[in-house]
């Protein structure tokens, strides 16, 4: 079974009192301690972002890690990460991701990691990164479409309420057919993979949403059923 969990926004880096989205993927692995490794290429390895993962994942019944692409941790990076159970991608800039996993070939080792069941997660641009297109911010001054690694169909925007721009953005981009549809995550929530179709969409926060966005003469914007986590998982 292959699994990607793609966090629109929340988790620890953004609700650091609130675990129900980082616990929900800790929960996703079939292992009793689960090796959970963190890569945070998108914010240039922020060490203050490392730190936050830490904080949070050695607390938990977990074994955390993290791999730095400018401190690596051993030559060999894919036994590094093939031997990992959880697979958790942090945000800041996709498209300086893509570039440096596509240089270091992270880009097929999390190919493999996938199809050998290992789960993989995601916040911002640890949830575009995976899909074919997504809606980002990484070109500085405006939000602009952005090829992508393509495991999973379609285009992803994520903030979606937590971010004025994003949904008039996306709208656009739909209709001008600059990005396939796809699905749009409100902050707090995450879509669950199992294979390429969407399983379930589950959120931190009683009222926030997911919605599938696609072009039909006009725009449209279908709300997904979304589980709070708060209830149970």
């Amino acid at each position: 079974m292959k699994q990607i969990i793609a966090l629109g926004g929340g988790g620890f880096s953004m609700e650091p009192e609130n675990p129900l989205l980082d616990l929900y993927v800790l929960n996703q692995s079939n292992k009793i301690t689960p090796k959970i490794c963190f890569i945070p290429t998108a914010s240039g390895d922020s060490e203050n972002y490392i730190s936050r993962f830490y904080n949070f994942f050695e607390k938990q019944n977990c074994k955390p890690s993290h791999l730095s692409l400018f401190k690596p941790p051993r030559r060999d990076l894919e036994s590094f990460l093939l031997e990992k159970d959880i697979i958790y991608v942090g945000g800041g800039n996709t498209k300086n991701l893509l570039i440096l996993w596509k240089e270091w070939g992270i880009d097929a080792i999390l190919k493999k990691a996938w199809e050998q069941g290992i789960v993989l997660a995601g916040i911002s641009a640890g949830s575009i990164c995976w899909f074919e297109e997504g809606v980002s911010d990484s070109f500085g001054d405006k939000l602009e479409p952005l090829k992508c690694l393509g495991f999973l169909k379609g285009s992803n925007c994520p903030h979606y309420d937590g971010e004025e721009n994003r949904r008039p953005s996306y709208h656009e981009l739909v209709v001008k057919g600059k990005v396939k549809s796809g699905f749009a995550t409100d902050d707090g929530v995450a879509l669950h993979y199992i294979d390429q179709e969407v399983s379930k969409v589950v959120s931190s926060r009683p009222n926030s949403k997911a919605y599938k966005v696609y072009f039909d003469k006009i725009v449209k914007e279908v709300e997904i059923e979304t589980k709070y986590l708060g209830n149970s998982f």
